[in-house]
């Protein structure tokens, strides 16, 4: 693809990720609590990391279901920490264990995760205009808003930065420049 997004870089699987994946409206409740669950493994590390560790963690986080990894254990928490081919990092299991729980208890309250994320950014998609990667913010008011929402319902690696770049992910907002193809593609939609 001409013009794709720089960060894209020349990496085939990251092509592949921004030209089918990446900022594309996300709605399926596994599908979000994984890319929340992935964007707070990002935590310090990039994204090209994550990607490449992505079908690891559906494997061993049993396809994200958030049912089965809300009753993992310590045993399953060592063996975790044992696999080199996902982020060996106990914060971030535990994390991921406690979100699972957390997610769960939302779908209990609300009927849907989706629904509830979505309720954060008013179920409205931002077309964004930025000409230049140097012009997209790392945050915004919104994932402000949405960190903050999800520390409260006891979410970790959850922050700011996290927040938009799960937003930018999900398709909550069009971050594609507006010279890649995409951004078009994506200006389309409505929900």
């Amino acid at each position: 693809m001409n013009n794709r997004c720089g960060w894209a870089g020349d990496d085939p699987l990251m092509h592949a990720y921004h030209d089918r994946e990446w900022g594309v409206p996300v709605h399926e409740d596994t599908k979000l609590f994984e890319f929340l669950i992935l964007e707070g493994a990002q935590a310090g590390l990039s994204w090209r990391t994550v990607l490449h560790k992505r079908e690891r963690y559906r494997d061993v986080f049993d396809g994200f279901d958030a049912t089965r990894i809300a009753k993992y254990n310590a045993r399953k928490v060592e063996r975790l920490l044992a696999d080199p081919g996902i982020i060996r990092n106990r914060a971030k299991i535990e994390a991921t264990i406690l979100g699972a729980r957390t997610f769960l208890a939302i779908q209990e309250e609300t009927g849907s995760f989706d629904r509830w994320i979505w309720s954060l950014v008013d179920r409205k998609i931002t077309q964004n205009r930025w000409k230049a990667m140097s012009e997209i913010p790392a945050s915004t008011e919104a994932s402000d808003r949405m960190a903050k929402e999800l520390k409260k319902r006891g979410f970790k690696f959850v922050g700011t930065t996290i927040c938009y770049a799960f937003m930018q992910a999900t398709g909550m907002v069009n971050d594609h420049l507006v010279t890649c193809p995409r951004h078009a593609d994506l200006a389309k939609r409505k929900r």
